[in-house]
């Protein structure tokens, strides 16, 4: 039996979300957000929320002057690696470790190390996670972006993301928008 058809033996319902720690993985320069986008639709795809709750790049604001013009940027804390909020088996190990982009964890050999609860609080990542009030068919309204005031349909929502599909009555037809949990609000 090849180690791909073993591990996809793995049930996801073996999870236990009490095993949930911080992990760093190594990426390719340059590729920190598309590892993000590439973990993040393995999760969705694959149902893995249980597992994987959180992918982050850390970034932070700095202003950079540039032809006498202040200009606010981001620029990537750690650059060349993503964190991720995770419960580590080998399933999730090898999910991780083969999405594109990925070179390695962070730890000796092949055996990643979890970063403690002191290095997490000094990066301010372990943030509550925010609960959003909308399910799918929730009425809302957009309170901002280029359909401010528009109101919709949530078609689905992904705390992952922290965004929803809304559709929007665009033309007489209607049309499905990804949107920030922030440019939405319910309707009473």
């Amino acid at each position: 039996m090849s180690e791909e058809a073993r591990i996809d033996e793995v049930k996801m319902e073996d999870v236990k979300t009490d095993d949930v720690k911080w992990y760093v993985v190594h990426t390719y320069s340059g590729y920190e957000n598309k590892v993000k986008a590439n973990i993040e639709k393995i999760v969705e795809t694959r149902s893995m929320q249980d597992a994987i709750h959180q992918v982050v790049v850390p970034v932070q604001n700095a202003i950079e002057l540039k032809n006498g013009q202040k200009k606010t940027v981001q620029r990537k804390v750690f650059p060349g690696y993503v964190l991720l909020n995770m419960v580590m088996n080998d399933y999730t190990w090898y999910v991780v470790r083969n999405t594109r982009g990925v070179t390695s964890f962070v730890g000796p050999g092949s055996k990643p190390v979890p970063l403690t609860e002191e290095e997490v609080a000094s990066m301010g990542i372990d943030l509550p996670r925010e609960v959003i009030d909308l399910a799918p068919g929730d009425a809302v309204i957009v309170n901002s972006g280029p359909f401010e005031a528009s109101v919709g349909f949530i078609k689905e929502v992904n705390q992952a993301k922290r965004s929803v599909v809304v559709t929007l009555s665009i033309f007489g037809r209607e049309t499905p928008l990804e949107m920030d949990f922030s440019q939405v609000s319910k309707m009473d």
